[in-house]
């Protein structure tokens, strides 16, 4: 290429790369170039995704710059804004910075090669009586070439992986297969459709007096549909409401009423439409006081940093609307993290009764192209709200005025596999890069959260009344050690939990009853020898399911067959011990036949369809006891529930975790928030073994303060978290000793570079508590320090040591920054 028609590009591969590659391109070719373009790059002897950052400079060093192979887009998919984001994410958790933006826009827009394999005339004659594969049965994909005469990239890909390369490549040398290497586009794209769009100027009566009976009632469809209006309306959709429109358009096209065009439509990620929610007349005085602190800081555009820790049912989601308005007002666009889908469900239809079609959903629920046409229509500023779980962090928003972290102590904000971010501090690192107010949303605001409040990090506005002057619920703690039953075992339900239950019944008021854990039996147990039957692939007891007779790892998904045997004495004699949320509903549905129950957990809402039936149910009061687990404990809105009952309130205490004390009192105390939302006073029956646990004191008198000054001074102690940083590094491997004798070398490692630099602890190694999990054995070893940057320069110096680096070909090493789960 000639030099002075040459630009250099900086472009993110999506590969583990830690850094941007450059790239060269002809002038005219750059010209058409805006950031945020996804290319084909060369990388290697492959070609992949890769992403455009700008026009550089020519790299110093003296190395051969390859060309870029194509253009992928007409248009950008993120905005120019967003990459400090990225190379922030890149940096600060240690993970590949093309790998970053991968995982961040929707999924399927990555392109790449692939090899394919033909078999030549050579290879049919040869391949067969070869003698390969004496030493083991022939693979299945050597049928499949001679049977075929190719392979697919997607199969070569697989039998790559898996080792048979060398015999490939052999057979090539001897000209029996050819390999070649395919372009493979991504799999996600607009969706395109014939479109019906109706003539200029409404037709008059003149127009369609001589049309058949079929084209005057297929063109009264389109006018209905389109408003009247030169609105385009997909042709499916007419033809869904009469089946005789499809020949009818084409006679109305030939009379001039209507027109046909191909047009790109946009996948409904809604179903069923979102309830109306209207605005309430007024605001209570703690809510006015609120947004008299949050819309002065919205107006001045700088970022702000609010903690918004009111009560449940004290009105936060009316503020966040209150804001949101504000904020679009001021010309700005406003982004909504949940923690959960199922929280996103609650929250756009008060956003959708507000903005209408302005409001946007990026979640995991929707399927791959619907995702896609959202992530579009807010790049194109069609959309200026969205609302969307963990991912939806990395919205392209342009000018993001507002950014509101509901629930923000959720544990779901942070991402356990591949990049391990918190989207609840992404959501303040991009409100301070951009310039936006962010409010963090709680009733039980992390501790950490609340630390950065009181110190001054954030600005602490607080909602200490329900709407209406409600009063919280009434909490009741049943210490089940103190019943006495035949058995010797703690009942289920006590017998005030039942007969509270029974008076709902009789007052026609709705129940909740609330276990955090799914499954009939929790342990499947043999009579014989006391042995538990476990997960093949995972240190961890199957769970009974017994309504599809099915024993289930939950962890990796593994299934057995209820009838099965004990894998140590050969015995069928098992048993199901301990309970679960199907459990649960089976008791009730025993104590109470004439009773209308149902549950609500993962196990009954497969998809978006089945849990707003459930809930649109519990709201028609077609329910009188809910069954769940956490998911009916955060955000719900249900007026008639005036009793929840809590199971086992520490079922969580006993978790290996500095912050299972601060997660159990989050959940009793949301879930105690569903009760007594209505106009009727609420009550909690709260079961446990452990009525003095701080957890548990704290949560029945709901206070909050006092959960913070225990735990806060348990922290400092220990020097945990919000008084110093850490990293976790998790060592897994198919063998056992591979992993412990990595780990033992890094900690070592570690500790040898800890004493010369003195900035950093190291706490372990150990075996995970979850020892092995999907077939992988599990080792950690933990990072403190007190100074981020030093802990993090020191991790990356331990990663880039020879004897670190260069011993992890059968062990991978997976950095976690500021881990949440430490199992």
């Amino acid at each position: 290429m000639d030099k002075d028609c040459c630009n250099y590009l900086e472009v993110a591969v999506a590969a583990p790369l830690a850094t941007t590659l450059t790239y060269s391109a002809s002038s005219e070719t750059a010209a058409g170039l805006t950031p945020g373009m996804r290319l084909l790059v060369p990388l290697g002897n492959r070609l992949v995704t890769g992403y455009f950052f700008g026009v550089t400079e020519k790299p110093e060093e003296d190395y051969k710059i390859r060309s870029i192979r194509d253009s992928l887009d007409t248009e950008p998919l993120f905005p120019e804004e967003m990459i400090p984001l990225y190379r922030w994410v890149a940096e600060y958790y240690q993970y590949p910075i093309g790998e970053v933006i991968k995982g961040a826009l929707p999924g399927g827009l990555t392109a790449g090669s692939g090899r394919r394999i033909r078999l030549t005339e050579e290879g049919v004659l040869h391949i067969p009586v070869a003698g390969e594969f004496q030493d083991r049965p022939q693979p299945s994909w050597v049928e499949d070439l001679l049977g075929k005469g190719t392979l697919s990239p997607a199969a070569t890909r697989n039998l790559w992986r898996k080792g048979d390369r060398k015999i490939l490549e052999k057979w090539e040398s001897r000209g029996w297969v050819t390999i070649s290497q395919k372009v493979m586009g991504p799999s996600t794209r607009e969706k395109k459709e014939i479109c019906i769009t109706l003539a200029e100027g409404h037709p008059g009566p003149e127009s369609t007096e001589k049309l058949k009976k079929s084209e005057a009632k297929t063109l009264e469809i389109v006018v209905r549909l389109s408003d009247g209006r030169q609105r385009s309306v997909p042709r499916r959709e007419i033809t869904r409401e009469y089946s005789g429109a499809a020949k009818a358009l084409k006679s109305l096209a030939q009379h001039g009423l209507v027109s046909f065009a191909e047009e790109t439509v946009y996948r409904d990620p809604f179903g069923e439409r979102p309830p109306y929610f209207p605005e309430p007349e007024r605001l209570t005085e703690e809510q006015q006081a609120a947004l008299d602190r949050i819309i002065p800081a919205v107006r001045k555009e700088t970022y702000t940093p609010f903690l918004l820790h009111g009560i449940t049912g004290s009105g936060k989601t009316e503020v966040y609307l209150r804001a949101a308005a504000e904020t679009r007002a001021q010309g700005r666009t406003v982004l909504v993290l949940v923690p959960e889908i199922a929280l996103a469900t609650q929250l756009e239809a008060h956003f959708c009764s507000r903005f209408g079609d302005t409001v946007a959903l990026l979640h995991s629920g929707l399927s791959v192209g619907e995702r896609f046409d959202q992530w579009l229509r807010v790049m194109r500023g069609e959309a200026k709200i969205v609302i969307g779980a963990r991912s939806a962090v990395f919205a392209p928003l342009g000018n993001p005025g507002l950014i509101v972290v509901d629930e923000e102590h959720d544990g779901a904000y942070k991402q356990e596999d591949g990049l391990r971010y918190q989207g609840r501090d992404l959501a303040v690192l991009r409100a301070s890069l951009q310039g936006a107010t962010v409010i963090l949303g709680s009733a039980t605001p992390s501790v950490t959260s609340y630390f950065h409040a009181v110190h001054g990090k954030y600005r602490l506005v607080n909602l200490t009344k329900r709407i209406m002057e409600r009063p919280l619920p009434k909490v009741e703690v049943v210490d089940l050690k103190k019943i006495q039953t035949v058995s010797g075992r703690p009942p289920l339900f006590s017998s005030e939990l039942v007969r509270s239950l029974k008076e709902n019944l009789n007052n026609q008021e709705q129940s909740l009853v609330f276990l955090n854990r799914r499954g009939f039996s929790n342990l499947f147990l043999c009579r014989l020898c006391g042995q538990t039957v476990q997960c093949r692939h995972c240190n961890i007891t199957l769970t009974l399911h017994k309504g599809r007779r099915e024993l289930v790892c939950h962890y990796c998904g593994f299934t057995a067959k209820e009838k099965t045997v004990c894998a140590n004495c050969r015995s069928s004699e098992l048993v199901g011990v301990g309970f679960g949320t199907e459990r649960i509903e089976n008791e009730l549905q025993g104590l109470f036949p004439t009773a209308r129950i149902a549950r609500l957990d993962r196990d009954t809402t497969t998809n978006r369809r089945d849990y707003l039936k459930i809930l649109k149910a519990v709201h028609n009061l077609e329910i009188d006891i809910l069954v769940g687990t956490q998911m009916i404990t955060k955000g719900h809105h249900f007026p008639h529930v005036t009793l929840v009952g809590i199971v086992w309130a520490d079922a969580g205490l006993g978790i290996p975790d500095f912050r299972s004390g601060e997660r159990t009192f989050q959940l009793l105390s949301q879930v105690t928030g569903r009760a007594g939302r209505g106009e009727k006073t609420g009550r909690v029956i709260v079961q446990t073994h452990q009525p003095e646990h701080y957890s548990i004191t704290t949560a029945k008198t709901h206070d909050f303060e006092a959960l913070y000054e225990k735990e806060i001074g348990l922290r400092q102690s220990l020097k945990f978290p919000p008084f110093s940083r850490l990293i976790n590094l998790r060592m897994t491997g198919e063998r056992e000793e591979d992993v412990r004798e990595f780990a033992i070398r890094l900690a070592s490692v570690a500790r040898g570079r800890a004493k010369k630099e003195g900035a950093v602890s190291i706490l372990g190694p150990a075996a995970a508590p979850l020892s092995r999990l999907r077939g992988k054995y599990r080792w950690q070893c933990l990072l403190m320090g007190k100074s981020v940057e030093s802990l993090h320069a020191f991790c990356r110096a331990l990663l880039q040591d020879h004897s670190v680096s260069g011993k992890t070909d059968r062990v991978k090493l997976i950095v976690d920054v500021d881990p949440e789960n430490m199992l």
